[in-house]
């Protein structure tokens, strides 16, 4: 299982989080997300390889920011 961490700007409440994590979970091959509102860091645990550009993009269709 393959996990990475991103930094996410834009997200000031529940609503944000329940947004992020249903726009990354519905990619196919991720098995698990967490989203920390208070540090703004996204936890992703994958089942299969997923690309990166794939989960920043299901992100920031929403209106939020992937930073380095």
């Amino acid at each position: 299982m393959k996990e990475v961490e991103l930094k996410v700007q834009g997200m000031t409440c529940e609503h944000c989080v329940r947004t992020v994590k249903n726009a990354v979970s519905s990619l196919e091959g991720i098995s698990k997300v967490d989203v920390y509102l208070d540090t703004g860091l996204v936890r992703v645990e994958m089942d299969k390889d997923v690309p990166l550009e794939d989960i920043k993009k299901a992100i920031e269709e929403w209106g939020y920011r992937v930073v380095d």
